[in-house]
């Protein structure tokens, strides 16, 4: 519980009765002891000065007390000095065993449970009576009403007295956010009712922030995949960055996918003994993420559901994450990401794609490149030349077309393809790049783009 109270503002003190005091309820920290000297149980009781006086008033008892401490040495005189020593491991942590109340109205962030509590104190010698008490939290986009006594109004508030009450609120906005405490009463012999506003200002940060990567991928089948036009698998990387000042020891963090998506989250492998475990699902050790920017990666694999959806019927939105966690000393949080979306390429009307290339290429011999174009509209489209752009590259000599120097393909019908071969040869040996393989429709006059360089190895024999 923060002893010093938020930014306030409101009416002055000295025109009321009444006035609220606010303060947060958190969890304590643990208190590391930066001195040198560490303080024991028994320097409560026993001092250095009242050993060494040999005090003859000292009680046994207490004399017994001190000789348990590690610092009494038998036969010798009783000091501080071997306080300096590390008897156990755990005083080179600093930790004394003492918790420390916050100093301080804290950091508040996204996804915790804000929890205040309340005093409204009558510092007058004036009984209030039938006093109407308001507590709300006013974000920039809405605000929640915490508490209301309208209906059952506090009787009455005795000089030097309070009336005290905690309020809660799940913080689910970032930015200022203000708690107006407000107070209507009849006070002395006034009947005229007062009101008394005050306002305490805070801002919400975000602790953890989550950065995404989707890349799509085409493998399987090559035939049913462009007839249907999808895409077969999509990965979803994510990564967790820790923003706090404290370590977060993350619970759950669980995808979940749109209706028309299944999610796997791909992992390395576990150690045998972590396998074959019998306590592996009911104690489930949380992700610990360290404090001021620790990160932590996760990647899914999304594949679309076998409904007979193509890409341009599913939605592009992939799902969302639900994330909690815990700090130090076990305070939750929790937290909801927007929809994540799958940024997909535009799409184009034909698709040019390599089925199969010689593993070995014999310098000066001819060899053939196996193509596949596809058509992915649903009219018919063609004729095409197929033909390489001299000059794409440095190595555009290299490789180069055997014979005909353009290829003629037929008309193609809608989702479906054709296959044909590039007859080629190599002059120089090492590994080459054919690039620059172009087609072109005739009747629309259109020059699509390049297909991406293929690399090739050429032996002398």
């Amino acid at each position: 519980m923060s002893g010093p109270t938020a930014a306030s503002g409101g009416a002055s003190p000295g025109q009321h009765s009444l006035a609220f005091r606010v303060m947060r309820l958190t969890r304590p920290s643990m208190h590391a002891d930066e001195a040198v000297l560490r303080l024991r149980p028994n320097d409560l009781f026993v001092g250095e000065d009242l050993i060494s006086d040999n005090n003859p008033h000292v009680p046994s008892n207490l004399l017994d007390l001190a000789s348990s401490d590690s610092s009494f040495p038998e036969g010798g005189e009783f000091d501080f000095r071997k306080r300096l020593f590390i008897d156990n491991p755990t005083d080179a942590m600093g930790l004394s065993g003492f918790l420390l109340l916050p100093q301080a109205f804290g950091a508040i962030y996204l996804g915790e449970t804000f929890c205040s509590y309340i005093s409204i104190n009558n510092s007058s010698s004036y009984e209030a009576r039938d006093v109407i008490i308001k507590a709300e939290i006013q974000a920039e986009k809405q605000r929640f009403l915490l508490l209301d006594t309208s209906k059952s109004p506090v009787e009455s508030i005795r000089a030097g007295g309070r009336y005290d009450f905690i309020v809660e609120h799940d913080v689910k906005e970032l930015g200022a956010h203000t708690l107006v405490c407000t107070a209507l009463y009849n006070d002395g012999d006034s009947t005229e009712r007062k009101y008394l506003p005050q306002f305490f200002k805070f801002v919400v940060a975000n602790p953890i922030s989550v950065r995404t990567k989707v890349r799509n991928f085409k493998v399987g089948d090559s035939s049913l995949l462009f007839k249907k036009n999808l895409i077969d698998n999509t990965f979803l990387e994510a990564c967790i960055e820790n923003h706090t000042k404290s370590n977060l020891y993350l619970d759950q963090v669980e995808f979940e996918p749109a209706p028309q998506w299944t999610a796997t989250r791909l992992e390395a492998d576990e150690h045998a003994s972590l396998k074959n475990s019998k306590t592996r699902d009911l104690l489930k050790r949380p992700v610990f993420i360290r404090a001021n920017g620790g990160i932590c990666n996760y990647l899914y694999l999304l594949r679309l559901h076998e409904s007979g959806e193509t890409k341009d019927d599913a939605d592009t939105v992939l799902g969302k994450f639900q994330i909690t966690w815990r700090t130090n000393l076990g305070e939750p949080g929790r937290l909801q990401t927007r929809n994540i979306h799958n940024n997909l390429p535009p799409k184009k009307d034909i698709d040019l794609q390599v089925v199969t290339v010689p593993s070995k290429v014999i310098l000066e011999q001819p060899f053939s490149v196996h193509l596949r174009l596809t058509n992915q509209t649903e009219r018919t489209v063609g004729p095409f030349e197929v033909y390489i752009i001299s000059g794409v590259s440095s190595n555009d000599r290299s490789v180069m077309l055997n014979g005909l120097q353009k290829l003629v393909l037929p008309l193609v019908e809608g989702s479906d393809s054709i296959n044909f071969d590039l007859n080629m040869v190599a002059t120089q040996v090492g590994v080459q790049r054919i690039s620059g393989i172009t087609v072109h429709a005739v009747q629309e006059k259109k020059v699509y783009d390049p297909l991406q360089d293929i690399e090739i190895f050429v032996d002398a024999e």
